[in-house]
């Protein structure tokens, strides 16, 4: 099914109009004129935008071309066919690594193509590149690298004369080209049922590469392989278990390497292109989607946006996504979701997700609902926060110091899958939400702020969709997105009491204290109270005596947190010797519930608590 969802999308963005050739990034432009005479060498980098939270400014990228579709490149000695690195197209190693005899063989095999092409051509554009490539093999001409040039960076063929067209474009090359890649006809290969278009055609070896996929070769994986006895069956060796013909597999490919590019080039519009379809998770994954019909594009364009909250890109109805309203949204073409990850040999499904425009709606709709709480994070000078936090902040919480590196794959990709599938996010989810959170409280960088907001919404999201979709085997009420006075879980409460006891340490010592005591027993507290909180309430009463003899500011504060925590005890009567997972969950939306509170202003909290008094009758 992902294969023939792949293909269907290549069809409807016309990505196979010709099939002989396919957009590729050529970084440099070698300028031939009359004669071979060498004229230079172009590049066609270009700055792309700077995306939302990227913490490197993003490197220059190469413009894209139409060239000749060229299998992928294995261990042995292969030339493009008038395109290719330097080490074919000039016979030179930027990286100077590869032996001289290695160059010289590379460099005479994609002379041996260009001559072949002229001898059936007679092309003068072709001539020219012959003329030029015989001066370099005879040491009559020499080109230097240009600056800056990597090892894979691809080099092509422009003819003075054609301006800013590829050699490879001209009508007489792409006749010829065309020729060389006739299919084969029914009488001079085995036919099979290819699996994806349903026709019959000799199947191919081997499916094109997969570019850009985070964590995969920069060569290309395979999203289709057979390289080990236990992935064959029937006596059936390689691809011959999934046949499929060389035009479904290419287009295929072609359909998965425009999801993954940042900006592929559209076929229909020169010089523009096509929206992007996917979006990072982590270091290694990465997850595509797409709409099966033009209708869904209206969503499709946006769910970049929506995931990663900016509000300059998204309309006012799905704005209403974010604050959990419901959109009206009537669309039922087929909505995908692939979510990948890559090896060095191969790509890697950790996802695949298929429902309709108007399901994935809903979906992001409640979603949001779930992820929304208030915010401890300090507000950005000149800013305001985004309306919803970005997937790839949500995930970073999840990593040791927000390392995407360290962002857990397969946890990423289920984070995706249950938002817009509106299934349960996984156990797994708020057990490391937990995890990190205690592990990083004491950290008070402002990453550090925003990362313990993500993990609040996590283990808020997780709870109140158990609570949703689990309704019996739960027993707390539904968590609200700031404090709920009216919470009498222990796990709540105990947290709510753990940020007035952290506050009145604060009140009495001021900022002289080498740990706080956050620092030293939040772990301890959120886990197994009954082992810490009698202490923790001792030294309390011993800090409010210290606030009320001090300034009179300190000793309104202490009254007002006394008051506070005895207001948190009565229900508890006494401290449970442990919290189970879901109990944890509280105790932290109960911290960061009431550390907000305390940055309200009295109006604000009397109005909050209010309206929770009316909710509760």
């Amino acid at each position: 099914m992902i294969l023939q969802a792949l293909y269907q999308l290549a069809e409807r963005e016309r990505l196979m109009e010709d099939p002989d050739f396919e957009w590729k990034p050529v970084a440099w432009l070698i300028v031939v004129g009359e004669g071979g005479s060498f004229l230079g060498i172009r590049g066609t980098h270009s700055a792309p935008t700077a995306e939302e939270g990227a913490k490197k400014k993003p490197k220059p990228r190469a413009a894209s071309f139409p060239v000749p579709r060229e299998p992928g490149r294995t261990s042995g000695d292969r030339a493009f066919f008038l395109f290719d690195k330097a080490e074919y197209a000039l016979g030179q190693d930027p990286a100077a690594e590869r032996p001289p005899d290695k160059l010289v063989s590379r460099f005479a095999l994609f002379c041996q193509r260009a001559e072949e092409c002229l001898a059936a051509t007679g092309d003068e554009g072709v001539r020219a590149v012959c003329d030029l490539l015989g001066k370099l093999s005879r040491h009559e001409v020499s080109v230097q690298l240009p600056e800056g040039c990597a090892s894979n960076d691809l080099f092509a063929f422009v003819y003075a004369k054609d301006v800013d067209r590829l050699i490879t474009s001209r009508p007489a090359v792409q006749d010829y080209w065309r020729s060389l890649r006739v299919l084969p006809t029914a009488d001079s290969g085995d036919l099979r049922l290819c699996l994806v278009s349903g026709r019959l055609a000799p199947p191919v070896d081997k499916l094109p590469g997969i570019k850009n996929l985070p964590g995969g070769s920069t060569s290309g994986v395979a999203l289709v392989s057979f390289n080990s006895n236990a992935f064959e069956s029937y006596g059936w060796e390689g691809n011959e278990n999934a046949p499929i013909s060389r035009t479904a597999a290419e287009a295929c490919s072609t359909a998965l390497n425009r999801l993954l590019h940042p900006a592929f080039p559209n076929p229909a519009e020169p010089g523009q292109s096509l929206p992007k379809r996917h979006l990072r998770l982590s270091a290694d994954t990465v997850v595509c989607f797409w709409a099966a019909t033009p209708s869904g594009e209206a969503l499709t364009n946006l769910v970049l946006a929506l995931l990663d909250a900016d509000p300059s890109q998204v309309e006012e109805l799905y704005r209403s996504v974010w604050r959990g309203e419901p959109v009206k949204v009537s669309d039922t073409s087929a909505f995908y979701a692939l979510t990948l990850s890559g090896s060095q040999g191969r790509a890697i499904v950790r996802d695949w997700f298929e429902s309709t425009v108007d399901r994935v709606a809903k979906n992001l709709s409640q979603h949001f609902s779930d992820l929304l709480i208030v915010r401890n994070t300090p507000q950005p000078k000149g800013k305001e926060h985004p309306p919803a936090l970005p997937l790839r902040v949500l995930l970073r919480s999840l990593a040791v110091n927000g390392d995407d590196k360290k962002v857990p794959a397969a946890l990423a990709g289920q984070v995706v899958q249950a938002a817009l599938s509106g299934t349960l996010y996984p156990l797994s989810l708020l057990q490391r939400a937990l995890e990190r959170y205690r592990a990083e409280i004491g950290e008070s960088e402002w990453s550090d702020f925003e990362r313990r907001d993500a993990r609040a919404a996590l283990i808020k999201a997780v709870l109140n969709r158990r609570r949703r979709l689990l309704f019996q085997s739960t027993s707390y009420p539904e968590v609200t997105e700031a404090m709920d006075p009216n919470n009498t879980q222990p796990g709540y409460l105990l947290g709510r009491l753990m940020a007035v006891i952290e506050r009145m340490q604060a009140t009495a010592l001021g900022s002289d204290v080498n740990a706080s005591v956050v620092d030293r027993f939040f772990g301890a507290a959120s886990a197994t109270p009954g082992a810490v909180f009698p202490r923790l309430m001792k030294n309390f009463r011993h800090h409010a005596r210290k606030a009320k003899d001090g300034e009179k500011a300190a000793a309104g504060w202490a009254v007002r947190l006394e008051k506070e925590a005895d207001g948190l005890l009565e229900p508890l009567k006494t401290f449970p010797s442990f919290l189970a997972l879901d109990q944890q969950g509280l105790f932290i939306l109960g911290y960061h519930h009431q550390r907000h509170s305390f940055f309200q202003s009295k109006e604000d909290r009397q109005r909050k608590e209010a309206e929770a008094a009316g909710a509760a009758a």
